[in-house]
């Protein structure tokens, strides 16, 4: 079988897969193709590890693909792919990672750390002034939009703080809101919104419910930037209606220099990098090495997805 890896993995990470890789596979690793051959490399995969440009399936389509191992949570800009291999996700490998940015930008909000990381470039001593406006994330009420891995994780997390925590998810029993309209009656009473939806839900964190929240609640993202009315999110951070914001992802990435995003006292940018975390190729070459051989045993995938439905 030809395997193509699409994503370009340290030495020690090529070398572990290549070491573990069945007799009857063959890796190609696009890092090492010349840019104009790699289309044509990933055309002849029957099993691909990673996330080339959608296009590609349009443009070249890998018609032997048997295997997909996606090496990301977020599956939604595949929706419209058109292939017959069984497919599979990373699942939570990103959770933990991506809501300890979560817990981290909230955090560093309420004890004022951008202001003073600002102060201390500045050699600058406030000391007392900005002692007086420090607060507090134990006993805040959070809401956290979508109730899977991630989503979860920043729970788990918040525990530690006493925090309050309620779940926004369409289908899921154990949520406790299910709808906008319970969103929207919620808001009012929320200290912290966490954004974990994936990129079907398309607009949900709409102007609406931006001005439902109370002034000096906080705004965090780390599912997808295409779920927020960015422009209301702007308006409302500008008007210093709400306090701050962590955006891990924004609708458009990389963020342009001209956005005014990147301007704004009140917004902490992540850069999606929210997943990062040490031994991350490692981790992707183990997922995939474990999903290849259920494939070859005829066993179910873990994490398995479709999509069409996006997860």
């Amino acid at each position: 079988m030809r395997l193509f890896v699409y994503p370009s993995l340290n030495d020690s990470a090529r070398q572990a897969l290549l070491s573990q890789l069945p007799a009857d596979v063959t890796a190609t690793f696009r890092q090492e193709l010349p840019e104009a051959d790699q289309a044509a490399a990933f055309q002849q995969a029957e099993v691909l590890l990673g996330n080339p440009p959608a296009e590609w399936f349009a443009n070249t389509p890998p018609t032997a693909l048997q295997f997909w191992q996606i090496d990301s949570a977020g599956i939604d800009r595949y929706q419209k792919v058109q292939t017959k291999a069984q497919v599979a996700n990373i699942g939570d490998f990103f959770a933990w990672p991506c809501a300890e940015t979560m817990v981290a930008g909230i955090l560093s909000w309420y004890r004022h750390i951008p202001e003073l990381a600002v102060l201390q470039s500045e050699q600058k001593w406030v000391g007392a002034p900005i002692r007086l406006k420090l607060g507090l994330l134990r006993d805040k009420r959070v809401i956290i939009l979508g109730s899977g891995a991630i989503g979860q994780a920043v729970a788990q997390q918040l525990t530690g703080f006493n925090c309050a925590v309620r779940f926004l998810a369409r289908t899921d029993p154990k949520a406790q809101l299910h709808s906008k309209e319970d969103l929207a009656a919620a808001l009012p009473a929320t200290d912290i919104v966490v954004n974990c939806l994936p990129g079907s839900a398309e607009n949900f964190f709409s102007a609406e419910l931006i001005n439902a929240m109370h002034p000096g609640s906080i705004y965090a993202s780390v599912g997808r930037g295409n779920t927020t009315d960015e422009a209301a999110l702007l308006a409302a951070l500008q008007a210093n209606r709400l306090a701050g914001a962590i955006l891990d992802v924004t609708r458009q990435e990389p963020l342009p220099a001209d956005n005014p995003l990147w301007q704004l006292p009140n917004v902490l940018l992540t850069q999606h990098s929210g997943g990062g975390q040490p031994g991350e190729d490692a981790g992707k070459v183990d997922i995939l090495l474990r999903n290849l051989h259920h494939f070859q045993q005829g066993q179910p995938l873990e994490n398995s997805v479709e999509l069409g439905r996006g997860y």
